[in-house]
């Protein structure tokens, strides 16, 4: 019992589920870009309307599967799987459908990097002096602050914002926490683009996804980010005054 226990607790074992995740994320980038994209929901189009008008609850459950395993395995295709939760299920309660598919599969990738590196590397930190050392409680110190910050920002791509907390030593709840509430207001966006995806397709034409960049769109956006930042300018204000 005890050697069994020793071999799952072993660095090549702890690892396994990260090293099985960039794999299936690597294969997928080079063998699914076409089968995960826009056109491939202009084909599927009224396959995925009809089964979700004779199955609707499979359809939810099936989707919001899909949607976390494209996220979990930083897959292509998450963009196009945000619109399809507003195609297929409007603006409301697809954006619901959307924030709880990519909130799992963020989680799901943040328990596979933490249990491969993260606990390890955060000791290492938390033992560390100097400038590391320092670093780390900065980090402990603002932890939620940071996670909101990095969720409301359009430019942080989202495998970066599920991959460092987990290397940082953030604990699971306050990660599951601010990325189920700091993606609404992006998925929100996307999915209502999505959500009007039926007479884009009819006449031919691809979706804005530059949508989020427009100011009436953006800059409320950059008002939660620059809330959430606040207390990170204080607090260094403050420090500077310390000094």
């Amino acid at each position: 019992m005890s050697d069994m226990s020793e071999t799952s607790s072993s660095p090549a074992m702890r690892r396994l589920p990260l090293l099985i995740v960039a794999a299936v994320a690597i294969v997928g980038a080079f063998t699914l870009s076409d089968q995960l994209d826009f056109a491939a929901l202009a084909a599927h189009r009224d396959t995925l309307i009809a089964w979700r008008d004779s199955h609707y609850a499979a359809t939810v459950v099936g989707f919001i599967a899909a949607y976390a395993l494209i996220v979990g395995f930083s897959l292509p295709g998450a963009t196009v799987a945000t619109l399809t939760g507003g195609f297929l299920f409007a603006t409301f309660p697809g954006a619901l459908y959307n924030v709880i598919a990519a909130t799992t599969g963020a989680v799901a990738i943040f328990m596979a990097a933490r249990w491969g590196l993260g606990e390890q590397l955060a000791a290492r930190m938390d033992a560390s002096t100097g400038t590391v050392k320092r670093i780390k409680e900065g980090i402990d110190t603002s932890q939620w602050e940071m996670l909101f910050l990095i969720r409301l920002v359009p430019v942080v791509p989202f495998f970066v914002a599920n991959l460092v907390p987990a290397l940082v030593g953030v604990p699971l709840r306050r990660y599951a926490i601010s990325t189920f509430f700091g993606i609404i207001p992006g998925a929100v966006v996307y999915t209502s683009v999505g959500a009007g995806l039926g007479d884009v397709l009819a006449a031919g034409e691809a979706p804005d996804l530059g949508v989020i960049f427009e100011p009436h769109i953006l800059l409320p956006i950059l008002g939660l980010a620059a809330l959430a930042a606040l207390p990170l300018v204080i607090k260094a204000i403050r420090g500077r005054g310390a000094v």
